[in-house]
């Protein structure tokens, strides 16, 4: 049993194989294809022969008005076929006049002429097919098959002819037809899919972008509250001083690390250590800082959104907000996150106390991210003074937590 069902597995593994090669040489194939040019449809001037042959052989009258009349057909063919293959001319009505001379001169040496003359529908049949499209294509291809159709049972044919002249305008115009417009879908395809690839290149820029300014403008910004704190410390303290040094070099490594982690794609901000930064920031700016969590864990697609909107809200309290408390507030229950940070400043951006939101890159990064996770993203005044960052987010409903685990109410002061 082991042996047949080794065996089975084997086959359909060559099989798979087997199509997925085929289904790559098909797509090899059709990129290769060229689309179909004048040069395809020039040859079919070689149906005049038939009525060359019956101008020679004297079975027509009025040889040279037949022969003058066959000139014009294919001088006007190659006009509507070059016509039909270059743009500036395809596109307006140039085409379409030639089109209808050429269809007037075939009508006109079918119905006098008659023999071999009636054969010329099929060259017509696919300049049809190359400049026409949609209703009036199908409109004027079924006319053209009937009429050859009936033109030659009217110069005494039989119904097999008649039919046989019928079928071969109708489906030469169909099929060049169908071909072009396959072309047409591959051409479309191909635009689409560079269109797609430009799209991904220009939003994995944007994306890289918003991360380094989050990333960057937050640590610069500690990193030069730091600086500041050593240059007060100094004189005074200088055991402060080299624990705020050592704190810049802290963040500095940290931020070489988080910038190499962004520079391959695969960061991801914790909420934990964000908010142990921010405490640390404000702590450092002279801003009283209190944390407050609660609820459960949040899952770390969530986490990592809120350690980016701390992030950027601690950064806007500690350049412009000239708070002197700032209030980071986590909660969690009912499928449903909730971050919201509070100070009791003038408002980011406004020393006037204004309290209108600065509508920076920061602001704007982090509502793309929240929204593309279903969430929202809303700053404005928070009473009379001060300043309010709300962030909330859709979470799977967890399971309870115990007592122990669960971090309700708890409260960390800096």
């Amino acid at each position: 049993m082991d042996w047949a069902w080794g065996t089975r597995a084997w086959q359909r593994w060559r099989e798979e194989r087997r199509a997925s090669s085929c289904a790559y040489s098909i797509e090899r194939e059709i990129e290769r294809l060229k689309p179909p040019g004048h040069r395809l449809l020039l040859p079919w001037l070689s149906m005049g022969i038939g009525p060359t042959a019956d101008i020679a052989n004297g079975r027509v009258p009025l040889p040279w008005l037949a022969g003058t009349g066959l000139a014009a057909f294919a001088v006007v063919y190659v006009g509507c076929v070059l016509a039909a293959f270059h743009p500036p001319y395809s596109d307006g009505p140039a085409a379409h006049r030639l089109l209808a001379v050429l269809v007037a001169i075939e009508y006109v040496l079918a119905i006098v002429f008659g023999h071999n003359f009636v054969l010329l529908f099929v060259p017509v049949s696919l300049c049809c097919g190359t400049i026409a499209r949609g209703r009036r294509f199908a409109m004027l291809l079924l006319a053209l098959a009937g009429s050859a159709g009936f033109i030659d049972g009217y110069h005494g044919n039989g119904f097999w002819d008649c039919a046989t002249i019928a079928y071969s305008t109708f489906i030469s115009g169909l099929v060049i037809a169908a071909v072009l417009t396959l072309h047409e879908a591959v051409a479309k395809l191909r635009e689409t899919r560079q269109q797609l690839a430009r799209n991904a290149v220009a939003e994995e820029r944007l994306r890289f972008a918003r991360d380094l300014h989050d990333l960057l403008g937050h640590t610069m910004s500690v990193i030069v509250v730091k600086a500041e704190a050593v240059r007060r410390l100094a004189p005074i303290d200088l055991d402060a001083a080299l624990g705020q040094a050592a704190d810049i070099e802290s963040v500095g490594r940290q931020a070489l690390a988080e910038i190499r982690e962004a520079v391959t794609g695969y960061r991801e901000a914790g909420l934990t250590t964000e908010l142990d930064r921010a405490r640390s920031a404000l702590s450092a700016s002279g801003i009283e800082a209190v944390v407050r969590e609660s609820g459960p864990p949040l899952p770390p697609q969530a986490e990592a959104l809120f350690g980016w909107v701390v992030r950027e809200g601690v950064t806007n309290v500690v350049r412009h907000s000239r708070a002197s408390s700032c209030l980071v507030e986590v909660r969690t229950g009912g499928g449903r996150a909730l971050l919201e940070i509070t100070d009791n400043g003038t408002g980011p951006g406004t020393p006037d106390g204004s309290g209108k939101a600065a509508g920076g890159t920061g602001l704007k990064g982090l509502t793309e991210r929240l929204a593309a996770a279903g969430g929202t993203l809303t700053a404005g005044p928070a009473g009379r003074r001060g300043f309010r960052l709300s962030a909330q987010l859709p979470v799977e409903r967890l399971e309870p937590v115990n007592a122990s685990a669960e971090r309700t109410g708890r409260e960390q002061m800096a």
